[in-house]
């Protein structure tokens, strides 16, 4: 775990902000010097006369913050729209280091995927199966499989931070986890 200046443990905390705040607080996080990740998507917004690419949160209303929380939590909550920080069990909720590694490959360029083995387009995989991604940049997460989309294609679920993330890859990407019992409950 990296210390700060104190001695004290930083570790990764998830801020609720109010309704579209996330950037406006990640500024100010940004001038107070304290590290943190708001991971955004560009989608594509249609208005009445133009389209456009925009950035937005992949998560609405939530940024990750490292922090030392005996020292940064009221400093925190003193910034304009942030809300709180988010609890479980009446104690702050601690974000492990791999779910934001995680959600940064998930973000990361999927044009450099390389496919590592035959075709297997015959695999009857069943919706709830669980599966291994072995090959790619999300090498090594497990998730649940949730359809075949035509040709190679399949989705798949991955569960990570509380929440569910459908991401579309080439079937020869995973395999089946535990033979024997492959659902996922």
């Amino acid at each position: 775990m990296k210390k700060d200046i104190y001695g004290l443990q930083e570790k990764w905390y998830l801020i609720y902000t109010n309704p579209r705040a996330e950037m406006k607080v990640a500024k100010a996080f940004d001038k107070m010097g304290m590290e943190y990740f708001l991971p955004l998507q560009r989608t594509l917004k249609q208005w009445s006369d133009r389209k456009k690419w925009v950035e937005e949160p992949l998560f609405k209303s939530y940024i990750f913050v490292r922090m030392a929380i005996e020292k940064s939590y009221y400093q925190v909550l003193a910034v304009p729209g942030a809300a709180r920080i988010v609890q479980f069990n009446g104690r702050p909720a601690e974000v492990d280091q791999r779910e934001l590694d995680i959600v940064k490959r998930l973000l990361g360029n999927l044009t450099e995927l390389a496919i590592v083995s035959e075709s297997i387009l015959d695999i009857n995989h069943q919706l709830g199966d669980a599966v291994e991604i072995i090959a790619g940049p999300l090498m090594g997460c497990e998730g649940r499989f949730l359809n075949k989309k035509g040709g190679n294609q399949v989705t798949i679920e991955l569960k990570t931070m509380q929440q569910m993330i459908c991401v579309s890859m080439p079937i020869d990407y995973i395999r089946m986890k535990n033979q024997n019992k492959n659902k996922i409950a």
